[in-house]
């Protein structure tokens, strides 16, 4: 079973791999309800979700019926104003057919301007704010991508104390020397204020933006176990984090077999190994 541990201040134990329903977008009802009866398996017990993921919120209904109260539920809403988030919010609750959600999130809050208007007066936190003060949702994060993302968070716990945060966190990512110093700084900072880390893109290829996207994910993903096994160890060496798993359904057993079997984080002699393997001399730089 994959090992549990306290999602920031939120009382909740969560599994360490959250799993990423992004990977039920397009998929039919039967495959999502067998990738589903895979987190019991393993022991996953949270779920990440959004408005802005095709079918999924839809595909999680007849399961949540039966097992809601087994799974911490996250979504979010990608909406800037406050009344359209508002609006998205409850859509939600109603595709999934629940009265809450665990947690709602500010959905890829990463450009100035978009970030001004949301957190704003009339803004779409407002709109969390209010859901959460009438019991609809319990606790609010904000995501992002791109490598501005460390920066943009820091930016938002010092205007709002969000309960989680999720960025892309991946030895491929931190190689990038100005993202991995705004990690650093956004871990510490979480670590001190007890705000709950959710990392995305472990197995990627590459950089955010630099791979073709060649399967269910929106990047190009390692499929091997044996390179897997080194991305998610890496990543779930990092004390206190979780790894929001793969938008693939096809390689979501391999990314739960990974995390089942984590013991510590790889070597850089592992790691180096894993670069000529896969013969890409550009894969960590």
């Amino acid at each position: 079973m994959i090992a549990r541990q306290p999602f920031g201040a939120t009382g909740h134990e969560s599994s360490r791999v959250i799993f990423g329903a992004a990977a039920l977008a397009h998929v039919s009802q039967d495959d999502a309800d067998a990738a589903l009866s895979l987190l019991l398996e393993h022991g996953v017990n949270h779920i990440d979700t959004a408005a802005s993921y095709g079918d999924s919120e839809l595909r999680l209904t007849s399961w949540l019926r039966e097992h809601r109260d087994a799974f911490f539920l996250a979504t979010k809403t990608g909406e800037r104003t406050y009344l359209a988030a508002r609006e998205e919010i409850r859509r939600s609750l109603e595709r999934m057919q629940v009265d809450h959600v665990d947690l709602i999130q500010l959905h890829c809050l990463v450009h100035p301007a978009e970030w001004d208007v949301a957190l704003g007066e009339h803004g779409a936190l407002r709109a969390a704010v209010e859901a959460r003060a009438e019991r609809l949702v319990r606790f609010i994060g904000v995501t992002g991508h791109g490598l501005t993302v460390a920066e943009m968070h820091l930016r938002s716990l010092e205007r709002f104390p969000f309960d989680s945060v999720l960025f892309p966190y991946s030895h491929v990512a931190m190689q990038d020397e100005h993202y991995a110093s705004d990690v650093g700084r956004l871990l510490a900072t979480c670590r001190e204020r007890n705000v709950a880390v959710q990392t995305i893109k472990s197995i990627s290829r590459g950089p955010w933006g630099s791979q073709k996207q060649t399967a269910g994910t929106w990047y190009e993903p390692l499929v091997e176990q044996e390179h897997i096994d080194l991305a998610v160890h890496w990543v779930l060496g990092e004390q206190g984090v979780f790894l929001n798993s793969v938008g693939d359904l096809e390689l979501l057993p391999r990314v739960l077999d990974a995390a089942e079997r984590f013991d510590r984080r790889p070597d850089d002699t592992q790691l180096t190994t894993l670069q000529t393997d896969l013969r890409l001399s550009t894969l960590f730089v």
